[in-house]
């Protein structure tokens, strides 16, 4: 069990932390959690794939996540082998980098609906689409030329 240190005020309060560890799948690798906590996993150079993996499949969260890189093929490969891991996916910015009130925000998996809030996509949680279709004119024949024996 972990000493934990507060701030003296009503509420918990943690001061910014930052957490070295060698388990990919160590607690706060795994968890959403919202306050000034920084885990670091440093991973092998060679093991760039595993590694990609691991930040595809690890969490079940997926507000948000960032890659940086500067070979185009690299980006490429990052961003599409990512593409479920975060509602909002950032490339050479910082992962909390939404403009409020411009930029569309919103998770994936469990952090969401990744239907942006802010974004035209959000309306469509709140509606149900119908389509109806009325015709004034009707026609007398329902045929088709296959069905008359030509």
């Amino acid at each position: 069990m972990a000493d934990l240190w507060c701030i003296d005020r009503l509420g918990y309060f943690i001061e910014p932390t930052v957490i070295i560890t060698s388990n990919p799948r160590f607690k706060t690798m795994d968890e959403e959690i919202f306050g000034p906590v920084l885990t670091i996993y440093i991973y092998d150079d060679n093991a760039s794939d595993e590694t990609l993996e691991l930040c595809a499949i690890t969490s079940p969260y997926g507000l948000t996540g960032a890659i940086f890189a500067s070979v185009r093929q690299t980006i490429i490969k990052m961003e599409q082998r990512l593409s479920y891991a975060a509602g909002n996916f950032y490339i050479n910015d910082k992962p909390t980098g939404a403009v409020v009130g411009q930029q569309p925000f919103g998770g994936s998996r469990s952090s969401g609906t990744n239907d942006k809030a802010g974004s035209k996509t959000n309306l469509l949680r709140w509606v149900t689409p119908r389509t109806i279709k009325e015709t004034f004119d009707s026609s007398r024949n329902y045929g088709y030329p296959y069905m008359l024996g030509k």
